[in-house]
């Protein structure tokens, strides 16, 4: 019987395949790959913070001596000058007690008087011998207590003659008014601001940073017309404001002094740069975050190992991190979640 030729052919295929049943070995897997990026240097941020024009000297105006105004004399905005008449109280208790006491020093200069006589007739009959040494005492001590007496009532008189003169209230320099609270019918107390006086001079920028920020050395102020003023800091509150928790911060404006409005509100930039160490700005992808706080995962030779950082801001997009990395390392920046320590990986060329 003849075997077609056909059907050998497919034996012998048939054969060929169960004899090598193991087949070519399977290819070891490779690194997955991962985009990189260089780290740079983050550029100095920008804080921007609302800033009031004020005076250099701002004085609260009051009263020396509890009394009512009868007077005022000024408005509030307008310009003064030194010695100026602001407001006048009634000064009639003020005669009067100026009166008492001018009365009291009368009075006590008159017992001085019949003291220093008695002494002067004592001494007389103690070369006599007609009073003794304690009657003579007595005499001397009644002299000093009523030297006393005089001496304490013309302090009074003083006294009552300055209150007398406390009641005219004037501009201790010149200036402009910001505030006048004072009415005439008003009952004040002795130290009740009735107004606020701006004196002429320099101008500064008051600015309430973040009680977190350290108010920075210099920066500028943008007017309304758009120009730029220098600033340079003068003096830091010493704590943060309990109830706003900001730290006030007042600058010297170093030009333009005439452009600068009291009680005006200007945009106040700083460049902000954190004392902790250098800062770069990284994607927002190249964070990770799995229960260990923020790291970012650095390449080298062909592997990965976690880096902890600190978050300093996220912008949109980005994030300003510090920690202990150096400009010019690569960083994983898609594909974090992923990642374990030393693990090959391979870096994306394009």
């Amino acid at each position: 019987m003849r075997i077609p030729r056909l059907a050998l052919s497919l034996g012998a295929l048939v054969l060929a395949g169960c004899g090598d049943a193991s087949g070519p070995a399977a290819e070891p897997p490779q690194p997955p790959f991962v985009r990189t990026a260089a780290l740079a240097a983050s550029p100095d941020a920008v804080l921007a913070l609302s800033g009031t024009i004020r005076a250099r000297v701002e004085s609260p105006l009051a009263f020396q001596v509890t009394g009512r105004i009868a007077r005022r004399e000024v408005d509030a905005g307008q310009s003064v000058d030194a010695a100026q008449l602001l407001f006048e109280l009634d000064k009639r208790d003020l005669e009067q007690g100026l009166r008492s006491a001018e009365a009291d020093v009368a009075a006590a200069v008159a017992g001085l008087a019949t003291a220093e006589a008695e002494l002067a007739r004592m001494q007389q009959l103690q070369t006599k011998s007609f009073v003794s040494a304690q009657e003579m005492e007595r005499a001397q001590l009644a002299r000093r207590e009523a030297e006393a007496r005089r001496d304490a009532a013309l302090a009074r008189a003083s006294q009552a003659r300055n209150a007398l003169e406390y009641g005219r209230l004037e501009a201790p320099a010149a200036g402009v008014l910001i505030d006048v609270t004072g009415e005439p019918g008003q009952v004040v107390t002795a130290g009740q601001a009735v107004a606020v006086l701006a004196q002429a001079g320099e101008r500064e920028v008051e600015v309430h940073f973040p009680g977190g920020v350290a108010p920075p050395q210099t920066g500028e102020a943008v007017l309304g017309d758009g120009g730029a003023v220098p600033l340079r800091l003068r003096e830091t509150a010493g704590a943060v404001d309990p109830q706003s928790r900001t730290r006030r911060a007042r600058y010297t404006a170093l030009d333009r002094q005439e452009a600068l409005v009291l009680g005006a509100v200007v945009y106040a930039r700083f460049a902000e740069r954190s004392a902790g160490g250098e800062e770069f700005q990284v994607a927002l992808g190249a964070l990770d975050e799995r229960g260990h706080g923020p790291r970012v995962w650095r390449f080298g030779d062909g592997r990965v190992a976690p880096v902890p950082v600190t978050v300093v801001a996220i912008e949109g997009e980005t994030a300003r991190i510090r920690g202990p990395l150096a400009a010019g390392d690569r960083i994983v920046t898609l594909g974090t979640h992923l990642l374990t320590d030393d693990m090959a990986v391979r870096e994306l060329t394009r």
